[in-house]
């Protein structure tokens, strides 16, 4: 790898800067390893910068997750494009969905819905959880999934460093069979950088269904949980090296420690940097 090399410290300008936001952003999050955590926390950053923010799903969410936004609007019903705006008047930040289901999910937005909410004027960024993953730090996405809007201008796909280096279960994956097939993996084979690079690099890896023209960012989260940050440096240089710059960045960090550090592409320069 050409470029300056080995971990720095945490990102000045946080997830924002980290992730290379731009203005008016449609952000669809893949993965696992804490996709919800990374959402609200991006969310809140942008609430307390003064912009709009909504936060929604394309599949579904448990309710608890859903009410730790400061206020939920239930899509669809009498008045809810008039509450949407007035939430967002009020907090900053709300939390769309379709209705509570039995099983004790909320029930996603359409992603052609998502494409029109973006285009509202009063909304500054939309964040979309695009997938699930059961709770695990990795996981391959289904024939279904992601559902990811056309009008995503960014992809975030997750994974959660705990599982570098772990035996390869279902303990740690999520649609184990899948993560198999894409990864070449056996079961109880130790799951290295270069293997597990391939799951964000593959045609039907995490990033499977994204916009032609969305930029894609792979998020590591949970450094605090790894041993040995190197080997967090070896998955990074596996990914950018391999992605012939499809894949614009790295984030490798801790999000509830709010620590963010920054591995970018550009061409055959690919260096760490502090963000």
């Amino acid at each position: 790898m050409n470029g300056r090399s080995g971990m720095e410290g945490a990102a000045a300008g946080g997830l924002r800067e980290a992730l290379g936001l731009k203005e008016k952003e449609l952000v669809a999050v893949v993965g696992g390893g804490g996709k919800t955590s990374l959402m609200l926390a991006l969310a809140g950053e942008l609430q307390a910068s003064g912009a709009r923010v909504v936060v929604s799903t394309t599949t579904k969410v448990w309710q608890k997750e859903a009410r730790l936004l400061p206020e939920s609007v239930t899509a669809g019903g009498e008045g809810w494009e008039a509450a949407l705006v007035q939430g967002l008047e009020r907090h900053g930040a709300v939390f769309l969905g379709k209705g509570l289901l039995p099983s004790g999910k909320v029930d996603g937005i359409a992603p052609e819905e998502a494409d029109a909410l973006i285009r509202r004027p009063e909304v500054d960024y939309l964040i979309v959880e695009a997938d699930g993953a059961a709770g695990r730090p990795l996981k391959a996405p289904a024939d279904h999934e992601p559902v990811i809007p056309g009008g995503a201008s960014l992809v975030v796909a997750v994974m959660g460093l705990e599982a570098l280096g772990k035996p390869f279960s279902e303990n740690w994956v999520f649609r184990a069979d899948r993560f198999a097939a894409l990864t070449g993996m056996q079961f109880s084979e130790i799951m290295t950088a270069p293997r597990l690079a391939r799951v964000f690099l593959a045609e039907a890896g995490l990033f499977k269904g994204s916009p032609s023209g969305a930029r894609r960012v792979v998020f590591l989260n949970k450094l605090d949980l790894l041993g040995s940050e190197a080997e967090a440096r070896a998955l990074c240089r596996a990914i950018l090296e391999a992605s012939g710059g499809g894949i614009e960045r790295v984030v490798v960090g801790a999000v509830r420690q709010k620590t963010f550090n920054v591995f970018i592409g550009k061409n055959d320069d690919q260096h760490l940097r502090q963000g």
